[in-house]
């Protein structure tokens, strides 16, 4: 089955508003093992809004289209399907009794211009929409399925939920099984290079891979015309191979954080962690505090900015920063066996480095940043050199540090 999600509202042209209703259109499709083959995004004038509908009826078999259901001069979806349709739109009273009702229990009198929401598309039927005064609208009109949805995302999902899924939960062609690997410590070209003869071949099997930084998301869709069994078995299959070729660098198989890995690692092992940051400015240690249950593991955290508060609040050596500098591999590790030994915790994490924009020279480059690990068996430092701006190399470095203490735990576990 092709599908086509369009997405319709002059705003999503903007950088000041995102469309998620596709993107939870797309998971709900899935889930059903139906697969999106494109998503539409086009503004309110009605001859762009008529051309995409009109494409969409040319290629596709099933069409959502999100937002233009309300009651405003700009909102013009139901009148550019009844245009490229040819289905007139005709206004159902029982639809605006119920309107007038709803908007009577707020305290309030319904203007005139919601009326228009009540005009139904001839021969669809009516999505009702609890959450709103906007109905949805389900047309079978010329061999294709078109589905008309409220913008407002907690309004399309409870249309979708209680109307649309069920519906198409009866054309269920197949099963999907969607799995997430995540990876560390390898460049997206490295990762190409160890894995690039795994890409498989067959067309019900899927391998999709996503950088960010300090990270690469593996995503692997499995289809099946049989069962969920046979195509869990095909994902398994995949991921086998890939753990095979990309052993420890794996830190997640089932989508989870690396803040999340390490936690639940500490957690088994009754271990805590304390943490000195300088250039990450404390991205470290709120990446370990927002996971709930964190107090279970870990102690405290110091932003430690300038060389007098690494050598009061840590305890590292003046002579260390005087000989090596602030970013160096001596600081970094000072630094780590500092908060460790201050905290009382079993592991001590640390970074420091030129986040920049400025500040960089030809020795110490902006994007140079040293990440230290101290625990029961030593001191663990780390050289990097992160490309991109200070909130990229922020976060690099904190995922480099996360990275290097879940190494130490897997290796030590």
């Amino acid at each position: 089955m092709n599908i086509h999600i369009i997405a319709v509202g002059s705003e999503l042209m903007t950088p000041f508003f995102r469309d998620t209703d596709s993107l939870y259109l797309t998971g709900g499709l899935n889930d059903l093992g139906l697969d999106v083959a494109e998503k539409i995004i086009v503004g309110d004038e009605p001859e762009r809004l008529e051309a995409a509908i009109r494409r969409s009826k040319d290629e596709a078999d099933l069409v959502f289209i999100t937002g233009g259901l309300g009651p405003t001069g700009d909102d013009r979806t139901r009148e550019a399907v009844s245009s490229v349709f040819h289905r007139p739109l005709h206004l159902r009273e029982d639809l605006v009794q119920a309107m007038e009702e709803r908007i009577r229990r707020r305290g309030r009198t319904m203007a005139p211009v919601n009326r228009k929401q009540a005009e139904i598309l001839e021969g669809a039927e009516v999505l009702p929409n609890p959450a709103g005064t906007a109905p949805g609208q389900w047309l079978e009109a010329d061999g294709k399925t078109v589905v008309l949805l409220p913008g407002p995302p907690h309004e399309l999902e409870v249309v979708c939920e209680t109307q649309v899924w069920p519906r198409l939960a009866a054309r269920k062609r197949a099963f999907l099984a969607r799995r997430n690997l995540k990876v560390a410590g390898l460049t997206e070209s490295d990762l190409e290079t160890l894995i690039e003869d795994l890409y498989p071949k067959e067309p019900d099997l899927r391998l999709t891979v996503l950088a960010s930084p300090g990270q690469i998301d593996l995503h692997i869709s499995a289809f099946s015309l049989v069962s969920m069994d046979e195509a869990k078995t095909r994902a398994e299959g995949l991921i086998s191979r890939l753990g095979l070729r990309l052993g420890p660098r794996i830190f997640s198989k089932d989508g989870s954080d690396l803040e999340s890995v390490v936690g639940r690692m500490l957690t088994a092992r009754k271990e805590t962690v304390a943490v000195a940051e300088s250039c990450s400015g404390g991205l470290l240690s709120r990446r370990l505090t927002r996971i709930p249950g964190s107090s279970a593991y870990f102690l405290e955290g110091f932003i430690t900015y300038t060389n007098h508060a690494k050598v009061v609040r840590l305890g590292v050596p003046a002579g260390t920063i005087e000989n090596h500098g602030a970013v160096s591999a001596e600081t970094a590790a000072a630094m780590a066996e500092g908060v460790r030994r201050t905290a009382g915790s079993d592991y001590g994490l640390a970074v420091t480095g030129i986040a920049g924009p400025s500040g960089g020279t030809a020795e110490k480059p902006v994007g140079l940043v040293y990440c230290a690990v101290a625990g029961p068996t030593g001191t663990r430092v780390e050289r990097s050199i992160f490309w991109g701006d200070r909130i990229r190399v922020q976060e690099q470095a904190s995922q480099k540090t996360l990275d290097m203490l879940r190494r130490l735990l897997d290796e030590e576990g």
